[in-house]
């Protein structure tokens, strides 16, 4: 209990307040269409962990492991198994819970953990206020909180990303000290796995840390030859390894994927290079351990990351090869969705290449985003003035810290560099470089500690002694006004919030943004479609599908006597949800029902969202 410190008590204090903030304000949350997906794919997967249980022999079959994870086998496993698991215990065993609370409980675990993990990572620079207001920036953020509410992958891949990355950080630092033994590099192998095992974003991780892991251990062996050249074997093994695997397919061609098998030889290459890094690892343990403990965790990635992909997912067992192929191709390939963008339809690549960042400043609340923006360029300079010393020095040394700050940089940029490419799809709002956001929850820890020490001098010079914790609890206050009150307006309509800089909804529908993705505001005229549908009554929920119809009247939000059919020319009573690239099915309403006045709607800020046309009555 003695290591149980107040560090460890405010980390803990994060991880509850951010899962019971989830957790409380859960039921208002709409149920997008990729989280219905999900539910269905997550509750296949219980019933096959039952069959586990009950006829182990017939559940590691592949008829029957085909049966249960063929669904949504585009995306790993992980998560889908603890919403399925979830649901069985909360819902159908306990009966704590509705279905779609029991689902996503996972989900607010995961997306609370970023709280403690953020705070520590923040804590190495600033004081424990700037610390705990980066953990809970990350929440302040409307449309963070509002995906951190659902079954998906996105918070959760964020969350494994920021764990890696912090255990890679532990690992390079713990190997200062060369009597202490260490196994954070085998965490950040382990991490690596568990990310590989939420969502394909994990696979980019290596070629972001392999550079510093390298560079660290080249600054560590100076002046140590026999090290150095064991550092060397150890990166040469993947290198040359990587290099026949590359020979190999080219050779073979089209055959390489069949060829590639348990007994073949890329296998044996794989585990060649396993064997003979690990074989020179141990070496280096005995010669510099502050070096073994950086270039290990490249090793732990390349081996258990593979490994745990494998294990963790029963769709793969009999066939790993072609099936992680077809999963690899998916996303390699993964086609494009119209994205409304400065009043442009984004149908097709090229797109814009500051798209991301344009989007990231019009969502992002205006006061974080300058903050962790000033933070991230403070930071460069820093970074800039570090490495020129070292490089006009031989003898400079390294200021604390140092690699872990480097690593911040890159992390806060690395996702959102690689959604901006102009031949990656452009869809799905900012949920796609999530992964950098709590890096950047960083930046602005850094910004807000440098602004109370400034602000805290300012005012001892005039006699007005206050802390710096006192004017770094000021300035966080005042910093988090605006986020609060934007989530309570715009709560639960994350997927529509636009920041102080877009001119909020109403502005950026003017600049001519996507007001609304996902289909979860519907939840907004449900309960008059309840109160005012006649028995019976045919009814179009656009953009929603079947599945999640199955979930609002399972979870008691949708009446089941009405009956829904798939256009607007089949129903008597449509819930148009406003999309510039759909802007005909509001036209084919207006002509079907003989009618251009609406019934309802959401509108948020006075921004249309749904809008409800009911086919008026017989005179």
């Amino acid at each position: 209990m003695k290591r149980f410190g107040p560090e460890a008590r405010i980390a803990l204090g994060l991880f509850v307040f951010g899962f019971f903030a989830l957790l409380l304000t859960e039921k208002p949350a709409g149920f997008v269409r990729d989280e219905s997906v999900y539910f269905a794919a997550a509750e296949s997967h219980a019933r096959w962990f039952q069959l586990l249980l009950s006829s182990p022999s017939q559940a590691v079959t592949d008829a029957a492991i085909t049966q249960a994870f063929d669904f949504n086998h585009e995306h790993p496993a992980l998560m889908k198994n603890l919403f399925g698991l979830s649901f069985l215990l909360f819902h159908e065993k306990l009966g704590w819970l509705r279905p779609a609370a029991a689902f996503r409980v996972p989900a607010f675990l995961f997306a609370a953990l970023i709280l403690p993990l953020t705070y520590a990572f923040a804590r190495r620079w600033t004081g424990r206020v700037p610390a705990i207001f980066a953990a809970v920036s990350f929440l302040l953020v409307p449309r963070q909180f509002f995906e951190a509410h659902l079954s998906c992958f996105d918070v959760p891949v964020a969350t494994m990303w920021l764990l890696t990355v912090y255990c890679f950080c532990r690992a390079m630092e713990a190997g200062d000290v060369a009597a202490r033994a260490s196994r954070w590099w085998l965490y950040t192998g382990l991490s690596f796995g568990a990310a590989l095992a939420t969502k394909h974003n994990a696979l980019f991780l290596p070629a972001i840390l392999a550079p510093f892991a390298l560079g660290r251990a080249w600054w560590l062996t100076r002046g140590k030859a026999h090290a150095r050249w064991l550092a060397v074997q150890v990166a040469a093994t993947y290198v040359v390894g990587a290099a026949l695997i590359l020979f190999d397919a080219a050779v073979l061609g089209p055959r390489f994927q069949s060829s590639f098998t348990f007994f073949s030889p890329p296998m044996g290459l794989f585990l060649g290079m396993a064997g003979v890094a690990t074989w020179r690892l141990v070496a280096l343990h005995r010669e510099d351990r502050a070096t073994f403990h950086t270039l290990a965790t490249l090793v732990a990635m390349a081996v258990l990351g593979p490994v745990i992909f494998y294990a963790h997912w029963p769709y793969l067992w009999h066939a790993p090869v072609d099936r992680t192929a077809w999963y690899l191709a998916f996303h390699a390939t993964h086609n494009h969705y119209a994205w409304f963008y400065l009043g442009e339809v984004l149908r097709a690549p090229p797109f814009p290449l500051a798209y991301v960042f344009v989007v990231t400043a019009l969502t992002v609340p205006t006061p974080l985003f300058v903050g962790m923006a000033l933070g991230w360029f403070g930071a460069l300079g820093r970074g800039v003035r570090a490495a020129r010393a070292l490089l006009g020095t031989a003898a400079a040394a390294l200021p604390e810290h140092a690699f872990a700050e480097a690593v911040v940089l890159v992390n806060a940029v690395a996702s959102m560099i690689i959604i901006s490419h102009p031949d990656v799809p452009h869809f799905g709002g900012v949920k796609h470089w999530f992964p950098s956001m709590p890096f950047l929850a960083v930046c602005l820890a850094w910004s807000l500690e440098r602004a109370a020490k400034g602000l805290s001098a300012a005012l001892a010079e005039r006699q007005r002694a206050v802390p710096v914790w006192g004017a770094s609890l000021a300035l966080a206050s005042a910093l988090s006004l605006a986020p609060l009150v934007a989530s309570a307006r715009v709560y639960p309509y994350g997927t529509s919030h636009y920041s102080e800089l877009a001119g909020g909804l109403p502005g950026a529908a003017s600049l001519g943004m996507q007001r609304q993705f996902w289909a979860n505001n519907v939840t907004g005229v449900l309960p008059w479609i309840n109160e005012h549908a006649r028995p019976g009554e045919r009814v179009y929920l656009h953009e929603c599908h079947g599945g999640q119809i199955h979930d609002y009247q399972r979870n008691g939000m949708l009446r089941t006597d009405l009956r829904f059919v798939g256009s607007p020319f089949e129903a008597d009573l449509v819930a148009y949800q406003y999309h510039q690239e759909f802007r005909e099915h509001e036209f084919n309403t207006w002509q079907s029902l003989g009618t251009t006045r609406p019934s309802t709607g959401v509108y948020v800020d006075e921004t249309p969202q749904i809008v409800v046309y009911r086919r008026p009555a017989a005179r």
